[in-house]
């Protein structure tokens, strides 16, 4: 699990994602024939499929696009107040619930981080008519404990703020921030690595700015042009009190997602039964999922050019877009396990409408 610690643990929101790149730079050298970044900063990982038949006929390898997003929700500082107080606005889609009282450190254009907490007024202090009030990002500050002109002299705008949460073990799960969508990036390259042989050629994406909507997979498969795309992303396990039983989406410890569809994209009928297949036969542990809000890289991908068929398998993930999301480690197995398989079969089916 080091791999995904590294991942999990390195800082990167949307536009800011460097330091993952490094990481999987690192990771892949050696164990493919070609990585490239293109303009948006999107790391392609190239694996050619073996000699076939088909090469002999002189037809190109069938081209398949495995996505995984490497940016994480956080911040951007907009204004440093006099005083000290850390200005922010989001970067992606956050719940101002689970920021209250969080640790948060501040990356500043320096190339100095900084750690700081996130503070609101104590309810000791507020109006009553604010007290039972909706919190709003806008009632937040960062407070980084240095006096304001220190602060002013270090922090500026444009600035970027990143949750201070590390990777751990949490009984038969994994806890982090960044799941979304590091360990989606994490299966991808672990199914490359294992796959034993493949026909197909491998294009093993991580992409860019999939936060504030799907723009890195948008170029990456314009440049590409898939023949096949597949995203690996995180999907909300709702197996928690309080949620209904058709409200649960997945449940934790049930095995990877095969999806049906999201807000983004209807997975390709075709695709959904060869995954669907692939888990039965391999005896994988698998759950249909259908996500009635949120998208994927897959929405992007299925119309780059002049489209192509597309899915998402997903990790079912408690506490989405949270500083502890949450993973099983049996669901983690079962995704790369299945994706691994579809990358040594990818080069069979049909999956274009009759």
């Amino acid at each position: 699990m080091e791999f995904l610690k590294r991942l999990c643990e390195a800082d990167g929101i949307s536009g800011r994602e460097g330091a993952v790149r490094r990481i999987i730079r690192d990771e892949m050298t050696g164990m493919v024939d070609d990585i490239t970044v293109d303009a948006m900063g999107s790391i392609i990982c190239l694996k050619k499929g073996a000699p076939a038949a088909a090469r002999k006929k002189k037809q190109p390898a069938r081209k398949v696009m495995l996505s995984g997003h490497i940016d994480e929700i956080g911040f951007i500082v907009n204004h440093v107040e006099d005083d000290g107080w850390i200005r922010i606005l989001p970067i992606g889609g956050w719940d101002p619930r689970n920021l209250l009282s969080q640790r948060v450190m501040v990356h500043t254009v320096s190339g100095k981080s900084i750690r700081g907490v996130i503070g609101t007024q104590p309810i000791h202090i507020l109006p009553k008519e604010k007290a039972g009030a909706k919190l709003e990002i806008q009632d937040l500050f960062i407070d980084l404990g240095l006096p304001g002109k220190k602060v002013k002299k270090l922090v500026q705008m444009g600035d970027w703020v990143t949750m201070d949460r590390g990777f751990v073990e949490v009984g038969d799960c994994y806890v982090s921030k960044a799941f979304d969508d590091r360990v989606g990036a994490y299966v991808i390259f672990e199914a490359l690595k294992a796959a034993r042989s493949h026909e197909a050629d491998i294009y093993a994406v991580g992409t860019v700015q999939e936060e504030v909507g799907l723009r890195g997979a948008s170029t990456a498969a314009f440049g590409i042009d898939p023949d096949i795309a597949v995203a690996v992303d995180i999907t909300l396990a709702c197996d928690i009190p309080g949620a209904a039983a058709q409200k649960r989406i997945t449940s934790l410890g049930e095995g990877v997602a095969i999806k049906i569809m999201d807000a983004s994209l209807i997975c390709n009928p075709g695709l959904v039964e060869f995954f669907t297949s692939l888990a039965k036969k391999n005896r994988i542990k698998h759950q249909m999922e259908i996500l009635p809000r949120g998208g994927t890289d897959a929405g992007a991908m299925q119309r780059a050019r002049t489209g192509c068929p597309a899915i998402t398998i997903s990790i079912p993930t408690r506490y989405g877009h949270s500083p502890v999301e949450m993973i099983h480690k049996s669901d983690l197995k079962a995704a790369v396990r299945l994706l691994t398989r579809f990358i040594e079969t990818a080069h069979t089916g049909n999956f274009m409408p009759e």
